[in-house]
C-alpha cells in the first residue's frame, strides 16, 4: 500500500492531525508524519508539541496515497507559505493524486492554489467567505473527486475515516469506527 503523509506545520489544528493518523493506522494504512519546519517538533495551536516522523525534504510524494492537511491558524498560513508543500500539492492533483484538508486548510491553502476551483468543498465557518470558484458546502466532510475536505475538529473522526473508506473499503470504515465505538 501507499504512503499517506500527513503535514505538520507549527499552529496546526491538533484534534484534526491526531485523530487522522490514528484512525488510518489504526485501519493499517502506513502514514508518516511530515514537519515543515527545520526540525522534527512542532508546536499545535493550543501548545502541544509533536515529534513528527520526518522533515519534509526526507520523502518522496511522487507515489503518495494521500497528502493531508490539519487546519489550525497559523497552521494553514504556514502549511500556505511553504512553497515546496505547495508545488507538490499542485502536482499530486495534477497526476490524480488524492488530497485532504480539513478547517481552515481548503480555504486556505487548497483554494488558494486553484485545487478546489468548481469542487464542491467545506471548511471552518467564515473562512470560505474570500474564496471564489468552489462550491462551498455546510456540511462535516465533502468529497469530490479525488479531494476530500472536512469543516473543523468536529469532523476529523468522520474526515479521517473517509479516507479510509475511498482507500481501504467501506468494512474497512466501519471496522476502525465500530473499535473507536463511533457507530
Amino acid at each position: 500500500m501507499k504512503t499517506t503523509y500527513v503535514f505538520l506545520a507549527d499552529g496546526f489544528e491538533e484534534v484534526e492531525a491526531m485523530t487522522s493518523i490514528d484512525v488510518m493506522r489504526r485501519a493499517g494504512m502506513p502514514v508518516v508524519t511530515v514537519s515543515i519546519n527545520e526540525d522534527l517538533m512542532v508546536t499545535g495551536a493550543h501548545g502541544v508539541m509533536v515529534i513528527a516522523d520526518s522533515l519534509y525534504g526526507d520523502n518522496d510524494y511522487s507515489d503518495a496515497e494521500w497528502l493531508v492537511l490539519p487546519g489550525g491558524m497559523p497552521g494553514a498560513t504556514n502549511l500556505a507559505s511553504h512553497e515546496p508543500l505547495c508545488r507538490e500539492l499542485v502536482a499530486q492533483v495534477e497526476r490524480d493524486g488524492k488530497v485532504a484538508a480539513i478547517c481552515a486548510s481548503p480555504s486556505v491553502v487548497l483554494a488558494s492554489l486553484g485545487i478546489l476551483n468548481g469542487r464542491d468543498a467545506v471548511c471552518y465557518p467564515g473562512m470560505e467567505a474570500d474564496v471564489e470558484g468552489v462550491r462551498w458546502g455546510n456540511r462535516p466532510v465533502a468529497v469530490d473527486g479525488n479531494v476530500v475536505t472536512g469543516n473543523g475538529p468536529a469532523a476529523a473522526a468522520p474526515f479521517a475515516l473517509q479516507l479510509v473508506a475511498i482507500s481501504l473499503g467501506n468494512e474497512a470504515a466501519h471496522q476502525v469506527a465500530a473499535g473507536m465505538l463511533l457507530e
